[in-house]
């Protein structure tokens, strides 16, 4: 009875607590089974591996595989410390550093070979079988070529025979989808595409060629810059300009077209310019010029590697403006998933910004203040150089584009010489005194200037002095240098796009120099030795100086056109904008305005006028007519500032407020000629160049039979010179004048017809809705 009733107290127990003993039973044992594999595992691990590196573990194996590798792993034998490792057995496990990527392949592949011989193919299309004539023609050039540049060691070196195919028969995909490979036994081998079409208007095997092109580029699955394997590529078109006078009317249209796509897919490897040929007139002979210069540049590509990508100028990507006006890819993401910059803008010499952190942050240079009379001989060590390599200021102007030559001399190309390339149109020389940009070097030799005006990009950046006192280069290794290093950034421009090919070959030879970059060049103990090195050559020399060495001024040999800056017309405003070193600069001021005067008879002599409103502008006409009554200069430039926009121009008082517009460039030209007659002065407006926003005075001296005689025959200045040289005989500058053009006359705007006025995106439209407008009104008025 007793037992009964134990059973049944057990039983009403287990009823009234069977969930929770339950659940305490199943805790426990799933705790004691999680802590038996996690004790198992540690013990594995320890007795069968030694620590490792978190990258030994492959993150797709499972932790059972990396145990089971863990315990197939014999435990290593210990070996003395100087014994060489063996290989470890099982799976190899990553230690040390990962290999380092190395520029243009990936880490561990083999290294391009280097570029040994170029591969010339020329193609062509034809239908008449005109332009299959001319392809042979090139084929014979280039041949000839070939044969001069073999190599009698080693064939395989140098220019190659080059190819011919017809577009017409070639599967695209061959050569136009992916470039070819270098043969086995030749590496170093690269090939270069001569591309010669006509333009039709019909549809042709051209049609389809191109719309294969756009295909390519615009394919998802090819890589955008498929044939940037290539050397380069170049492409030469023949029109009719009988039936397409211009290229807006149709003139190689389709040459125009297949060089930008070829642009695209090669990466911007333009070897050379664009060329343009006119079967009926001169077509072979185009072509044959175009061949020489392609020729050249082949041959710059052995001797340096490549097409100079990277070299400022050189016509890539952030160099060389937009391909095209309407081309939008700037923004868009290139192959490598990073968005290329927008090009950057071209700017003139007087547009340069020096920002605060190119100021460097040397000790200031040491000032001679003089006050007068001659210069005394500097007492310092003449081996100083005025812009050492390791300088702030050498390293400022290099990456501004500059090549320093020797140690106190520069070149730089100028924003206009790459836009007469482009057929763009010239600077304000062009229209007024016949100088074409892309045939003008713009050097100095001399960096220093005694004078730190509120306008200039320099900002106080550069060498400064009143004497010289720096180590001096001769004028031979100037001559060379400055030579030498305009020639390779006009070559570097070959890549840009627009740039015309007859243009490109002309600029390979200097025929003028504007010695008027930085610094102040009559400041150059040898200058007179490195204009007549300039003579020899036949460049014409256009001088610029600030009117602060009159000593200099006075022994300064002939030059085909002397500038004086003219910034100011009383002496505070000369202080407030030149911002003087020497104390008697009014003083030297003025005697170089003497000097001015009596050498106006021998050389063509300038007043250069930059005007600065709220500064040099205001109640000033008469203070520049007595200026001008001074010295009679033969010619006077006006022309309006340019605001750098830096911080330092900002401290002098200078703004966009101070820039005045052509419309205000113009009144002054125009109370200043009346202040010039009332005076009885023989003066009057000859010409304008509304885009540089500059206009030119001159002296009715240059005003024979009616018309004005701004420009210069250089070719009579040399020999005028020459002759002077041999015998003595002296000449005016009246002796070697040329009439002015039509179009560069006052009121005619000063734009070259031949070239094509470029306009940024929705300017052209604006100004076009503005001229509507105001024709509009005009008409309402009347």
């Amino acid at each position: 009875m007793a037992q009964g009733s134990l059973v049944e107290g057990l039983l009403t127990l287990w009823h009234a607590y069977r969930v929770p003993i339950l659940v305490i039973l199943f805790t426990a044992l799933l705790v004691s089974r999680t802590i038996g594999i996690t004790g198992s595992k540690s013990k594995a691990a320890s007795a069968f591996s030694n620590p490792t590196s978190p990258r030994s573990h492959s993150p797709e194996k499972s932790e059972k595989a990396q145990l089971d590798d863990a315990r197939d792993r014999p435990a290593p034998a210990p070996t003395p410390a100087d014994a060489p490792k063996a290989a470890a057995a099982g799976p190899k496990r990553v230690s040390g550093k990962k290999p380092a990527k190395v520029a243009g392949r990936r880490a561990g592949a083999e290294p391009a070979p280097q570029l040994s011989a170029i591969q010339p193919i020329v193609f062509f299309a034809s239908l008449t079988g005109t332009t299959e004539q001319y392809a042979k023609v090139l084929m014979e050039e280039l041949t000839t070529a070939a044969k001069d540049q073999a190599d009698a060691e080693n064939p395989e070196r140098g220019i190659l025979p080059p190819q011919l195919q017809d577009i017409s028969y070639l599967d695209f995909d061959d050569f136009f989808t992916t470039a070819p490979k270098p043969p086995p036994n030749s590496p170093g081998t690269r090939y270069l595409y001569c591309l010669l079409i006509p333009t039709y208007n019909i549809d042709t095997v051209l049609t389809t060629f191109l719309g294969h092109l756009d295909e390519t580029h615009n394919d998802f699955r090819i890589d955008t810059g498929s044939l940037s394997t290539l050397a380069g590529y170049t492409v030469f078109g023949f029109g009719d300009k009988e039936g397409w006078p211009t290229e807006d009317e149709g003139f190689c249209s389709q040459a125009k077209e297949l060089d930008r796509w070829m642009a695209k897919l090669t990466g911007r490897k333009r070897a050379y310019p664009l060329g343009f040929g006119d079967v009926k007139s001169d077509g072979e002979a185009a072509l044959k010029e175009w061949s020489r210069g392609l020729q050249d540049i082949m041959r710059d590509i052995l001797d340096y590697g490549g097409l100079g990508e990277g070299v400022p100028g050189s016509g890539d990507a952030l160099e060389s403006d937009e391909e095209d006006v309407d081309d939008e890819e700037s923004g868009k993401s290139n192959k490598n998933g990073r968005k290329r910059g927008k090009p950057q803008a071209v700017v003139d010499l007087e547009d340069i910004k020096m920002g605060a952190g190119d100021s460097g942050s040397a000790a200031p240079i040491p000032v001679d203040f003089t006050t007068g009379g001659q210069s005394a001989p500097s007492t310092q060590s003449t081996e100083k150089e005025m812009v050492p390599k390791t300088s702030p200021t050498y390293a400022s102007l290099t990456k501004q584009g500059y090549t320093i030559v020797g140690s106190h001399s520069g070149v730089k190309i100028c924003r206009w010489t790459k836009s007469a390339l482009r057929g763009r149109g010239s600077c304000y020389k062009y229209s007024f005194y016949g100088i074409r940009s892309h045939l003008c070097m713009e050097a100095t030799p001399s960096l220093s200037c005694s004078n730190k005006c509120i306008f200039c990009w320099r900002h106080g950046t550069n060498p400064v002095g009143t004497t010289w006192r720096w180590k001096v280069d001769s004028p031979e290794l100037i001559f060379d240098g400055v030579k030498d290093g305009h020639y390779k950034k006009i070559k570097m421009l070959r890549g840009v796009p627009g740039v015309r090919a007859e243009r490109f070959a002309e600029a390979m030879r200097i025929r003028h120099c504007a010695l008027s970059l930085v610094g102040e060049p009559i400041f150059y103990p040898y200058i007179n030795g490195f204009l007549d090195l300039l003579h020899a050559e036949h460049i014409s020399s256009f001088l610029v100086c600030n009117a602060q060495h009159p000593d200099q001024l006075e022994t300064l040999h002939r030059v085909t056109q002397l500038y004086v800056s003219i910034d100011a017309s009383n002496k505070e405003s000369l202080r407030k904008i030149d911002r003087p070193l020497h104390r008697d600069f009014w003083e030297r001021f003025q005697r170089c305005l003497e000097i001015l005067r009596e050498k106006r008879h021998v050389q063509r002599t300038v007043f250069r006028l930059t005007l600065v409103k709220g500064f040099n502008v205001d109640d000033e006409v008469k203070g520049y007519a007595d200026l001008v009554e001074k010295a009679l200069p033969c010619f006077v430039e006006v022309k309006g500032v340019t605001y750098c926009g830096t911080s330092s121009s900002a401290g002098a008082g200078l703004t966009m407020k101070n820039v005045p517009f052509y419309e205000e460039i113009a009144e002054f030209v125009v109370s200043l000629n009346k202040e010039l007659e009332r005076r009885g002065l023989d003066y009057g407006i000859a010409a304008e160049h509304a885009h540089s926003c500059c206009v030119l005075l001159a002296s009715e001296r240059f005003h024979v039979d009616g018309k004005w005689h701004s420009r210069i025959d250089y070719q009579r200045f040399f020999e005028l010179l020459e002759k002077e040289n041999a015998d003595g005989t002296s000449f005016r500058p009246e002796d070697y004048m040329r009439e002015t053009e039509e179009w560069a006359m006052w009121g005619n705007g000063g734009f070259d017809p031949n070239d094509e006025r470029f306009y940024r995106k929705g300017k052209k439209k604006a100004l076009e809705a503005a001229a509507t407008e105001a024709a509009t009104d005009a008409a309402t008025e009347f």
